[in-house]
């Protein structure tokens, strides 16, 4: 699985100014099963993303649709999940 970091990089006015598509971008992602959490960070200085194990060219171009990459950097780190909590038992192995 891949844990996406975005930091904003422009003035909040202008991250409020794309929130509407950045959030039906997530809901796209969510409703395709490639997407498992997404949330801001506190304080509000970015948010990020947990995605399912997907070839990362496609994750790269899925990125790229995001409304946010005018407003935000992003930093990907890919997670091989070897220990999970019982109730996130279906994230290990991903």
């Amino acid at each position: 699985m891949y844990i996406v970091f975005l930091s904003y990089t422009r003035p909040m006015q202008d991250v409020e100014a794309v929130l509407e598509p950045h959030v039906a971008w997530i809901n796209r992602y969510f409703a395709e099963g490639i997407f498992i959490s997404a949330g801001r960070k506190d304080p509000r200085t970015g948010g990020m993303i947990m995605v399912k194990d997907i070839d990362r060219a496609r994750l790269d171009a899925i990125l790229a649709e995001d409304p946010f990459q005018a407003v935000a950097s992003y930093e990907v780190t890919k997670v091989n999940i070897t220990r999970s909590a019982e109730e996130f038992a279906g994230l290990t192995g991903i």
